[in-house]
């Protein structure tokens, strides 16, 4: 089930990042950057008493040299398609003006739920000018301060009430989801069509729980699978051509409901910041991934063109060195029939477990080949270590002190698991905790 998305929209410089910033810094643990992710934060998790939502920031969607009103209102677009609720937001002390009108006509035509926040408003006396509002055809107006963190409470109070129910999907648990991320024309509507037209056993169309999707169900080798397709972008223009942060909105929500993501990569073309960017988002989320290198017919080969692809690919997506790559055309079909096999094994691996007394074995075994080094004159020590969940793997190792566990010794036990277990496709997670 997808998280509701709630979008922040408005004029320039009536306080959207401030309150962005508010709802996804304060109640949720924003996720470090990762080495070789350039981080942005124009889409991020928040939450609400016991509800977690995404959270479009509007004035993070950039646009080229196009004039201000055509901006705001191309920005505006992209989140009112991608929203299940609309923040409209004004500035308190400017009044009604007409960008605000100008918002409010596209607000108006999307049919989507709308909650009119009045921002600035800092102290009591300033709440008798939100009456004007009214006029915007939005309800009540909620007077917020993104400068004070007033009011933001009856605000998302309002928003919550808007989100639509729950939707179970109608999928075995059993069925691996994969979905296709990555920039646009880097090939994945190809792909999709070159992997069904190939396996010709589609069972059926079934909407997606994400707008705009369509999630197909196959099945191979006795296996059920569905692609959660993000590749089309039914809606052309300029505006989603000109806003490569469009494809991040449409990969998170496709990633969220996936066990193994593909992270396209155009082999003409080379490999761009933003594929970085994309791929690290299924990273962060824990799924399993593998690099798929596309259109490697349009790339003159000589003997060693592979390796030194693949090399860079491993230079460039270094927190990905788990994933396996795929060299393949979608367009001539070449190779494609190693995807799937490796889609299975990835999915595999994110679920699998690992006993007990033999994660044990292992992580003794390490010990003995590298003990632990001394920090500040004390030595860690690890008693024992348990698998405490799938998708991904996570395991606790029990220590006499936490902060003695350096990064480079976990990666070190990351590695010696992965050497004994496999795991390839999926990243793995390790907690120190102390001993009780």
């Amino acid at each position: 089930m997808r998280k509701s998305v709630i979008a922040i929209v408005g004029r320039p410089n009536v306080g959207k990042s401030t309150i962005f910033n508010r709802l996804v810094g304060e109640r949720i643990s924003i996720v470090e950057d990762t080495p070789g992710v350039t981080r942005d934060r124009i889409y991020a998790e928040a939450e609400w008493l016991t509800t977690r939502f995404n959270v479009i920031d509007t004035g993070g969607i950039e646009l080229g040299d196009e004039p201000l009103l055509v901006q705001m209102r191309a920005q505006a677009q992209v989140a009112i398609d991608e929203a299940d609720v609309i923040v409209f937001m004004v500035n308190g002390r400017d009044g009604i003006t007409g960008a605000d009108e100008e918002v409010a006509k596209l607000l108006f035509k999307s049919n989507k739920p709308v909650v009119l926040a009045v921002n600035k408003v800092d102290n009591p006396e300033m709440r008798e000018n939100i009456y004007e509002f009214y006029s915007l055809g939005f309800g009540e107006p909620f007077p917020i301060s993104g400068t004070h963190g007033l009011g933001l409470g009856d605000m998302l109070d309002e928003v919550v009430k808007h989100f639509p129910e729950k939707i179970q999907e109608e999928i075995d648990d059993d069925t691996i989801r994969f979905s296709l991320i990555g920039r646009p024309n880097v090939g994945k509507s190809s792909l999709v069509n070159s992997l069904l037209g190939q396996e010709r056993v589609i069972v059926s169309d079934i909407a997606g729980t994400t707008r705009d999707a369509i999630d197909t169900p196959f099945s191979k080798d006795e296996r059920d699978y569905v692609i959660i397709d993000t590749a089309g972008m039914r809606k052309r223009g300029k505006v989603y051509e000109t806003t490569e942060k469009y494809s991040i909105m449409r990969a998170l929500k496709a990633i969220e409901r996936s066990d193994v993501v593909l992270t396209l990569i155009d082999a003409d073309a080379g490999i761009h910041e933003q594929d970085k960017k994309i791929a690290g988002y299924a990273h962060e989320a824990g799924k399993a991934v593998i690099i798929v290198v596309n259109k490697w017919d349009t790339v003159e080969k000589e003997e060693k063109t592979m390796k030194e692809f693949e090399d860079k690919v491993r230079d460039q997506f270094r927190f990905l060195d788990y994933a396996p790559i795929v060299f393949l055309s979608a367009k001539t079909k070449k190779r494609i029939h190693t995807l799937i096999p490796k889609v299975l094994e990835a999915s595999e691996n994110h679920a699998k477990r690992v006993q007990t007394n033999l994660l044990n074995e292992v992580i003794m075994d390490a010990l003995a080949m590298n003990p632990s080094p001394s920090i500040k004159g004390q030595k860690l020590k690890i008693f024992y270590a348990t698998q405490v969940s799938v998708k991904p793997p996570s395991f606790v190792v029990f220590v006499n002190e936490p902060e003695l566990m350096h990064f480079t010794y976990e990666r070190f036990l990351e590695n010696r698991i992965r050497e004994a277990f496999g795991f390839e496709g999926t990243p793995i997670k390790i907690f120190a905790r102390k001993r009780s």
